[in-house]
């Protein structure tokens, strides 16, 4: 099996983007970067703490560069602080060059509780001392940026440069760590996950040439010319209230790219919808995210293992249901949500609906290779899972911000890293037990970190080792707590937090509304429209 990038990564003609800079092909190069350190953070505690580490150690003339899609200032990166905002505007006074891209959001009435009102906030503090944080609006209607990465820069020592990417958002709820048992300072959820709500996240540490490329992607958002907030009178009433200009400053000249760090190659996956005016970097919107996931999927042979805070839409069920229909050896596992963030009468049966369907979708084609689980603490309180990953035969690997849903591979910004570690080779094919001591890629660490967290058992346990022994490993460990339940947990509270999932059914009356209200609000559909209706990304 080939197990290089140039095989699973897609190449610049797959990408079809030549309008942008980010992995732009040319005198030899590829489509993704080489020579990469790629560090795993799971858990918001541990992306916070490394953060905080990092922010913690510039100094005047260095460089912070960030976009996110909701922040809150107050929010502490570790037990003790500092807050967010308190610690990007300390460093902005010291003289350390602090920009940031925050969503406008719709505003409160509309997008509670994406709280247009806390990113106003953490922008006008970061400001005030003297940094530029900007309210972006340059989005599809309906749609809305969702990338969420961190560029640091050092003046002095290219080598320390780094980017952080993933699904953590700057915000209330997401310092949570491996015992889930919540940020204490929380979000308003669905009240089954209760006042503090455990919190399942990850993202990702970069180092090395493909910092430069982060740092790109952000440069072609903030040079986009359009104004910052949508051409109507309210929306350039609300950016002046907010004190915000309607177009940034020019950037000052980038540094050349830091020097290699490492064995991982990686390649940068967006999601831009189509939008008048366009934007210029992807005047036919970008749909990578959603490519690359089809490329992996056909390519699949024995897991395909999926960590997601939705898993809806028929145009991402198609794609692992073909790939499961195609390969008879191949098991999927998904990982999601025990219920939706918000559950109540109108907001919950369009989500449930998409999930319900895309389960049946890919249900039908393959019953008994397929398993969808949800994640609950030792107390019994249902674990929110927010991380955005998808790991592919121990083999290609994803962390960003982009979900399994139509939305987010069409419609919203979105920013996600496909990682290969090129240090393993040629490999025996996904599936072989080759033992705990053998050479794995970068891959198959991370799932074994995941499951030996979610399945209560020690990373060195030889059941890990095969991804294609897993489905019946989760089977076992969910009917063990599942019958743990129905017994009244009388006995020892069995090893591990996973549970069988089972989405709630919608009634056939809520289905004649909740339909488009999944298709055109909660689930949009930002293709061309040639495209809409199709598989075709």
């Amino acid at each position: 099996m080939d197990n290089s990038a140039g095989y699973w990564f897609l190449s610049g003609a797959e990408r079809e983007h030549a309008a942008t800079n980010v992995h732009a092909e040319g005198a030899g190069s590829p489509a993704w970067s080489e020579g990469n350190l790629v560090r795993p953070l799971i858990h918001g505690a541990a992306y916070f703490a490394r953060l905080h580490e990092e922010l913690s150690a510039l100094v005047a003339g260095d460089r912070v560069w960030f976009t996110d899609w909701r922040g809150d200032g107050d929010e502490r990166l570790t037990p003790d602080g500092p807050a967010i905002g308190e610690l990007l505007a300390r460093l902005a006074r010291a003289g350390v060059e602090v920009r940031g891209l925050i969503w406008r959001s719709h505003g409160e009435r509309l997008s509670a509780p994406m709280s247009n009102r806390s990113n106003e906030l953490l922008s006008r503090q970061i400001n005030d001392a003297g940094g530029e944080v900007l309210l972006d609006q340059r989005v599809r209607l309906f749609g809305c940026h969702h990338q969420k990465l961190f560029v640091i820069r050092n003046r002095k020592d290219p080598s320390r440069d780094v980017a952080f990417v993933g699904g953590i958002d700057l915000s209330h709820s997401r310092r949570d760590d491996a015992e889930h048992m919540g940020d204490p300072q929380a979000v308003d959820m669905d009240p089954r996950y209760g006042k503090q709500p455990p919190w399942h996240d990850a993202a990702v540490e970069l180092r090395g040439p493909v910092v430069a490329d982060v740092l790109e992607l952000f440069a072609e958002r903030w040079n986009d010319p359009h104004p910052l907030d949508r051409r109507t009178p309210y929306r350039m009433l609300l950016q002046r209230l907010a004190d915000m200009p309607r177009h940034p400053k020019p950037l000052p000249e980038t540094a050349p790219p830091p020097p290699p760090a490492g064995p991982h190659a990686v390649q940068l996956l967006r999601t831009y919808g189509v939008k008048h005016p366009p934007f210029p970097f992807a005047p036919g919107g970008e749909r990578s995210v959603a490519q690359a996931y089809t490329k992996a999927f056909s390519l699949a042979r024995s897991l395909i293992y999926i960590e997601d805070q939705y898993l809806w839409s028929a145009e991402v069920a198609a794609g692992i249901a073909a790939a499961l229909e195609k390969n008879p050896r191949l098991n999927v596992i998904a990982v999601v949500p025990r219920y939706p963030d918000s559950d109540g009468p109108l907001g919950g049966p369009p989500k449930r609906l998409g999930q319900l369907r895309a389960i049946e979708t890919i249900s039908r084609v393959a019953p008994d290779r397929f398993g969808v689980f949800n994640l609950e603490n030792k107390t019994g309180t249902p674990i929110y899972v927010h991380a955005k990953i998808c790991i592919i035969d121990d083999i290609w690997f994803t962390c960003g911000s982009d979900n399994f849903n139509r939305r987010s591979w069409t419609t919203d910004s979105e920013l996600t890293c496909a990682v290969i570690d090129t240090t393993t080779g040629e490999q025996e094919a996904a599936g072989t037990d080759t033992g705990p001591g053998s050479s794995r890629p970068l891959a198959h660490e991370v799932r074994l970190q995941l499951w030996a967290e979610h399945l209560g058992l020690d990373q060195s346990d030889p059941r890990l080792q095969a991804p294609a022994d897993g489905l019946g490993l989760w089977n076992a460990s969910a009917d063990a707590l599942d019958d743990w339940h129905k017994t009244g947990g009388r006995q020892p509270r069995p090893k591990g937090h996973v549970r069988h999932h089972t989405t709630e059914p919608v009634s056939a009356l809520q289905r004649l509304w909740a339909a488009p209200a999944n298709r055109f609000f909660v689930d949009p559909d930002g293709r061309p429209r040639t495209s809409r209706g199709t598989t075709r990304f």
